[in-house]
């Protein structure tokens, strides 16, 4: 089971800042995460930065057990 963490604006549209989800891929991951969360998860989602295990990922790789996927919103500041 892999480990979900949002961050900023994905967090607060899935109002959680962790989940586990039972998932082959990343892909498999962020689509449960917007079957659970609607659309207003799915929209923020869509400009974010997928990493797994601290490395940019794409959809198709995989995750197991101890991996954790996060989603990371851009950042904006001063």
């Amino acid at each position: 089971m892999a480990v979900l963490r949002l961050f900023a604006s994905a967090r607060e549209a899935a109002g959680t800042g962790c989940d586990e989800i039972d998932a082959a891929t990343v892909g498999a991951v962020l689509d449960e995460a917007c079957r659970r969360y609607g659309d207003g998860f799915a929209s923020v989602l869509q400009g974010c930065r997928v990493w797994r295990n601290g490395e940019p990922t794409t959809a198709v790789d995989t995750v197991g057990h101890h991996d954790e996927v996060a989603v990371l919103p851009p950042v904006s500041g001063g």
